[in-house]
């Protein structure tokens, strides 16, 4: 991927982010990035296909480093729980396919379906570990869940509330 290409989807998560899939434009990117609306459509022809590379990226980068946590020493549970910390903490933002996910109903096809592989390879990544589906599947919500309140609070210590059952 080009250097420009990786600075659109950078403008485009950070508005994804903040505002969801109908919270940004072309032209809004193309000024971010500072570069002609055409420049943005020439390396993503549609919003759909930005928006979803955005997502495969962002569910490629994110996994890696739960991963990364788990070579490291860190268990699942505080691999998946300090990530979503982490990313919290640095972005300041919600996960960015829980704040797509958000809105799914409303998602064009090739977008929901880089949202749902995000949750899926996660939950596949937690049931690898041995965590039965259930449990996988609550530990997910509690984190995106705890992204929200830490945003809506504007604090992120609701977070560390929020995770507190899980240790």
């Amino acid at each position: 991927m080009s250097d420009m290409a990786n600075a659109i989807m950078d403008a485009a998560e950070r508005r994804i982010r903040a505002a969801g899939y109908n919270g940004f434009s072309f032209r809004e990117i193309a000024a971010d990035v500072g570069v002609k609306s055409a420049s943005v459509h020439y390396h993503f022809p549609t919003k759909e296909r930005l928006a979803a590379a955005v997502a495969s990226r962002y569910t490629d980068r994110f996994l890696k480093s739960v991963e990364s946590r788990v070579a490291t020493g860190a268990d699942t549970l505080e691999a998946w729980k300090g990530e979503f910390r982490r990313a919290l903490a640095e972005d300041g933002q919600m996960c960015l396919c829980g704040a797509l996910g958000a809105s799914a109903r409303n998602l064009p096809a090739e977008v929901i379906t880089e949202v749902r592989a995000f949750f899926k390879r996660g939950i596949d990544l937690l049931t690898s570990s041995g965590m039965s589906v259930e449990k996988a599947m609550g530990l997910f919500a509690t984190l995106e869940g705890a992204m929200l309140m830490a945003n809506t609070f504007g604090d992120a210590r609701a977070f560390d509330q929020a995770t507190s059952i899980y240790g």
